[in-house]
């Protein structure tokens, strides 16, 4: 047994890379074929990613499922693989390549910048696969699969074009999310959106017929220049008799109609709103309602572009021309003011969309892009929710998932970046599309299309790396082929996530999954929280909210970062993370390393086989029925995904039971001189160990494995031991057991509220007790003087508090150790000052003004200290009671 695993001290580093290395080397994380299927298919990080908070949370529980029902028996098989991530990989290696000096990605041409890209990647990328490792996340590496690789990329195409031949993929031109700077439509999970303080102008639009204006209000008055109708609430009698007329565009001196239309609401402004289709998604919904025409005023990087025939008679319109937008802002309010049209200027606070990669403006901007019919590829997935071949946990996010689905939209598939899987589409001499799974393929289309040999030219665009991802579930399991895995491990079995990807990668999953296969690719969904910083503010490295799990892990090990996660995974409530509190599950670690040393130096790991049911002292029946009840309670509580309930059952058996009253309670025993009870106990002490570390893998499986492999040399590695299945208890051992740990508990709560020196020894007199009870107070006479510094007596003094356990009264016979006048002067001080804390607290929490200014964080922490205080209140009010 190597050196480390003899260490007086628990050293997480010491053994962590060892042990994954073991691990991986043995090759205990493949599918073994036998046992029942049980399949994850991890949400692929991108290839430029590193480890944060997220992915650690996320893979802890995914690992925690797939240890927990690999020692099940089941055949577990976690997909690993990366994503390709389009934009942002080529934003990296773009950057890396002008970084140089000499060469941009446009002078080193489409295919050698790939070429760089594949290089970056097969030298730099998938650095987070590491640092996965070191989480301890036991994925079956041997199986890892790219975004980007041939298979996959097979089956993108035969998808693409599969869809495109049945008309549930088309080009067509609609409005997207454009990043100027990108020069790409992106998705709306690569949209953020930020507050800012900006201005509404309200423009006077004259009527083309008569004397009077409809005026209009704007944030972005520049887009008034493609403006092709202003719309009015069919309802509103201030505009009933000017629908279906005329006002004359300012600036533009074009003639668009008055609409009727619903979106305009008769509360906001005028009640009038300028419709822009090409420039506003809003309007462009209103323009495809009302028959108006969408006038595309920008190029793609976001200046004015008035080539269009209806710039025609706008006067000065070179003048305008290549103006980019905050120019062409200001010089249309100059105008406008200029003409007399400018009505007012208010200080308004909204919403502007940036590109999250590269910070830029995002125009919804009119352009030919592919589009997947996400309606009809959407019915089915709904269905498998409804009829529940799928379901969400929490049930809650089942609302949120068909709210989307149900209005979903069209699906922008298309990216004008390099790196992707290339769109599978040719373009003839007269523009006719010809989609193929390769080129020669379209050649013999458009051969035949055209009678003659065609000259063919590709599209430039790539997929939405979100297309790609949506066949993850079964294309890494080999689809199309009809691969065994395939067979085997699909339908997966649960999808662990965060509720920010349900539309953007979740339901496509499901939309994909059962077009190209028939069959849900979820069984279950789990839909994680979000987690927080300790005061519950969001993650943000630019705020310095953030923390590095991976700076945790150096600093306390995987298993505490771990337990940290799982202990507050509770379903729907997000998780507060501190370093204290990883600390604190760092100190849980060492308490069970130092349990373990404990029984090794009481040769409790040379003892013989313990068998539960035929203990015969009552502190090893009763430690049975423990280990049973924890690993009832971890079972269940896994089994319905509450994390947080099965890792908080785990802590207490084995620090509480375990090490705080078994241990405790058995050293008596151990140093003692009946050989009997000496050889059950130490039997017990190692059955119930070895039990420990198992129902505590799923959650630390670094220091368990260590332990286990101490303990059994021999039995091979623990992530592989069976599951523990004890179903022995002892009614009578756990009524006796349970009586006197409550017992000493409560006469160590009095000692601490009532500030009993530690040293002292307090005489208790047990009230009239009957026959059960003086025979377990002579059995336990010693564990009594031991564990709560207490000796048993017969007769009692005038100053004693009582305490009632279980039925039965005792008075601790306090005189001459506590000064009961003080004490009592003490504690009514203290409450007193803790009711002015709580009156101040209580009435900043009734402040509507500050329930609405506070963030939502700073209101929960005051709510918290409200608690605290009340709890502590609450305390001091019953050590007081006692006293009297």
């Amino acid at each position: 047994m190597p050196d480390a695993e003899r260490a007086k001290t628990y050293d997480p580093a010491a053994i962590e890379g060892r042990i994954y290395r073991a691990w991986e080397e043995s090759g205990g994380f493949r599918p073994t074929g036998e046992g029942a299927p049980y399949t994850i298919v991890m949400p692929p990080p991108n290839v430029t990613g590193n480890l944060h908070v997220g992915h650690a949370l996320n893979n802890t529980l995914q690992d925690i499922l797939c240890r927990f029902e690999r020692m099940r028996g089941r055949d577990v098989l976690w997909q690993a693989g990366t994503d390709h991530a389009g934009i942002v990989t080529q934003m990296v290696v773009e950057r890396q390549v002008e970084a140089e000096g000499n060469e941009t990605r446009h002078t080193l041409g489409r295919e050698a910048f790939i070429d760089r890209i594949w290089k970056w990647k097969d030298e730099s990328g998938a650095e987070i696969t590491g640092q996965l490792r070191r989480l301890g996340a036991s994925c079956d590496w041997s199986r890892e699969r790219f975004t980007m690789d041939e298979g996959l990329s097979e089956a993108v195409i035969k998808v693409f074009v599969d869809l495109y031949e049945k008309g549930l993929i088309y080009r067509d031109k609609r409005l997207v999310n454009w990043d100027p700077e990108l020069q790409s439509a992106i998705s709306d999970l690569e949209v953020v959106s930020r507050e800012m303080d900006g201005h509404l102008w309200h423009f006077d639009y004259p009527l083309a017929e008569g004397e009077g204006s409809l005026t209009v209000a704007t944030t972005r008055p520049e887009t008034m220049l493609a403006d092709t109708g202003v719309a009015v609430h069919p309802d509103d009698p201030r505009y009933t008799k000017l629908i279906g007329k005329s006002v004359i565009l300012p600036l533009v001196g074009r003639e668009i109609p008055i609409v009727a239309d619903s979106y305009a609401d008769p509360e906001q402004g005028s009640g009038a709103v300028k419709i822009t289709p090409a420039h506003d998604f809003n309007d462009f919904a209103v323009g495809q309602r009302c028959g108006l025409p969408a006038i595309n005023m920008l190029d793609a990087r976001a200046r004015l572009d008035l080539s269009d025939e209806a710039f025609a008679d706008m006067p000065d319109r070179e003048s305008w021309h290549g103006l980019d937008r905050e120019t062409a802002r200001a010089r249309v309010v100059e105008a406008m003011e200029a003409q007399g049209l400018l009505r007012e200027v208010e200080a308004h606070r909204h919403a502007v969309p940036f590109g999250d990669r590269s910070n830029a403006l995002i125009e919804p901007w009119l352009t030919d892009q592919w589009f997947a019919d996400a309606a009809t590829l959407a019915a089915p997935a709904i269905a498998a929710v409804e009829k529940g071949e799928t379901r969400f946990v929490p049930e809650n996010w089942e609302k949120t998932y068909f709210e989307w689905m149900r209005n979903i939209q069209p699906w922008c598939i298309s990216r004008q970046i390099w790196w992707g899987h290339r769109i599978p589409a040719w373009y003839g001499q007269d523009g006719t599309i010809f989609v193929a799974p390769d080129e020669a393929q379209a050649q013999a289309k458009a051969d035949a299309h055209y009678g003659e040999t065609a000259t063919l030219t590709r599209d430039e665009d790539v997929l939405d790396t979100w297309f790609s991802s949506a066949l993850w579930p079964f294309s890494t399991l080999g689809w199309p082929e009809d691969t065994p895995e395939l067979a085997r491990h699909y339908q997966t079995d649960v999808l662990v996530t965060g509720f920010d990807i349900i539309f953007f990668w979740v339901a496509r999953m499901m939309m994909m999954g059962l077009h190209c296969t028939g069959q849900a690719p979820f069984h279950t969904i789990y839909i994680h929280a979000l987690v927080r910083n300790e005061e519950g503010r969001k993650m943000s490295k630019s705020l310095g909210t953030g923390i590095d799990p991976l700076a945790l892990i150096d600093a306390y090990g995987a298993d505490a970062l771990r337990f940290a996660m799982a202990a507050q995974a509770a379903q729907g409530r997000d998780i507060r993370m501190s370093e204290q509190r990883v600390a604190g599950y760092r100190n849980f670690a060492t308490k069970l390393w130092n349990a373990a040393r404990f029984c090794e130096m009481n040769e409790c790991f040379e003892a013989d086989d313990f068998d539960p049911t035929a203990a015969k002292e009552t502190l090893n029946r009763w430690l049975a029925g423990e280990v049973v009840r924890a690993q009832q309670a971890i079972t269940d509580a896994l089994e319905a995904y509450r994390f947080d309930d099965a890792a908080q059952a785990a802590y207490r058996f084995v620090r509480n039971s375990y090490c705080d009253w078994y241990l405790e309670l058995a050293k008596p025993v151990l140093q003692g001189e009946a050989a009997e009870a000496q050889a059950e106990t130490r039997a017990a002490a190692r059955w119930a160990l070895g039990a420990a570390c198992k129902l505590l893998h799923p959650f630390m499986p670094f220091i368990t494995e260590e332990l286990w492999q101490h303990m059994h040399p021999d039995a091979g590695q623990l992530m592989l031991a069976d599951w523990p299945t004890y179903d022995t208890t002892h009614p009578d051992a756990d009524a006796e057991l349970d009586w006197l740990i409550a017992l000493v508990s409560e006469i160590r709560s009095v000692r601490a509220e009532l500030n009993v020196p530690p040293a002292a020894h307090v005489d208790v007199l047990a009230v009239s007790p009957d026959e059960t009870l003086q025979a377990r107070l002579t059995s336990h006479e010693a564990a009594l003087r031991f564990l709560a510094r207490i000796a048993l007596c017969e007769e009692g003094a005038a100053d004693a508090v009582e305490i009632v356990v279980g039925g039965a009264t005792y008075r601790l016979l306090l005189g001459g150790i506590v000064d009961f006048a003080a004490e009592a002067a003490r504690l009514d001080k203290e409450i007193a000052a803790g009711g002015k804390a709580i009156e101040k607290l209580a009435r900043k929490l009734a402040d509507e003004a500050f329930l609405a200014k506070a963030p939502p964080e700073v209101v929960a922490e005051n709510r918290a200290r409200l608690a605290d205080e009340e709890a502590q209140r609450d305390k001091l009010a019953r050590a007081l009671a006692r006293l009297q």
